[in-house]
């Protein structure tokens, strides 16, 4: 069975109590997703504020200026903590799960304009740059790290990367998370001008050819509009996750 389980997190596992789970990752203190805690079950209001002055106060030592706490799969913050959440300025989404066969991914004939090929050495900077130009709307400092971040990905012997050229121009790029049963999408990126092109549809593509039995799987923000295309595309969603954020 695939849950949230399955999905490849970055971050260290530091401390357990009975309520939840705390995850650090003093290498990139700026990823939000890599520094969080995880609910064991949905807490009750005293419970969510113990939590949360926990994590605030760890968080200010290291310099840090958010909290993200995700709940179990399946489960949403009761009326209560619904309302503490919203009457205190946090941000609450959920996430979903999706899986696909790869034998179940639309058919459609190749792209002449659009070319894929794995990373390697020789283009590793090309994928870097094209990456640090997404993420520099996050700010400089969060820029700077994820390539630190994606350097270290790219000698993990688990993943892949891929990078799409749309006629000879670096237009697109995704990793992919191996395990022994399934290959996970991440962080599927198609340059603003090269939209609508069928670039992230070829790169998935790319992904089911080369894992005919593997289940390929893949988070959506559940507010994201990318999820109905994964539905339009034969992707079942499995699951749901809520989380919680607050930037100070």
């Amino acid at each position: 069975m695939i849950t949230f389980n399955n999905i490849h997190r970055i971050g260290h596992h530091i401390y357990e109590n009975e309520t939840y789970h705390h995850y650090h990752y003093p290498e990139m203190l700026v990823r939000y997703d890599s520094n969080f805690l995880q609910f064991k079950k949905v807490p009750t209001l005293e419970e969510f504020k113990e939590a949360y002055s926990y994590l605030r106060d760890f968080h200010l030592s290291k310099g840090q200026k958010h909290v993200k706490f995700y709940l179990p799969e399946n489960e949403k913050p009761d009326k209560q903590l619904m309302n503490y959440l919203k009457d205190h300025s946090f941000e609450v989404g959920f996430l979903e799960l999706y899986k696909i066969q790869p034998k179940d991914f639309p058919e459609a004939a190749p792209q002449a304009d659009i070319k894929l090929e794995l990373i390697s050495e020789k283009n590793l900077s090309t994928f870097l740059r094209l990456h640090y130009e997404q993420d520099v709307a996050f700010g400089i400092d969060f820029a700077d790290q994820k390539i630190d971040l994606n350097r270290r990905l790219f000698h993990d012997p688990s993943i892949e990367m891929v990078l799409a050229y749309f006629n000879g121009e670096p237009a697109g790029s995704v990793t992919l998370i191996h395990t022994e049963h399934t290959v996970e999408i991440d962080h599927l990126v198609v340059e603003d001008k090269f939209q609508r092109k069928g670039i992230g549809t070829e790169l998935q593509r790319f992904v089911m050819k080369r894992n005919l039995h593997k289940t390929v799987i893949l988070v959506a923000d559940g507010e994201d509009t990318a999820r109905n295309m994964y539905r339009k595309q034969n992707y079942e969603c499995i699951g749901v996750q809520y989380e919680i954020q607050k930037i100070d």
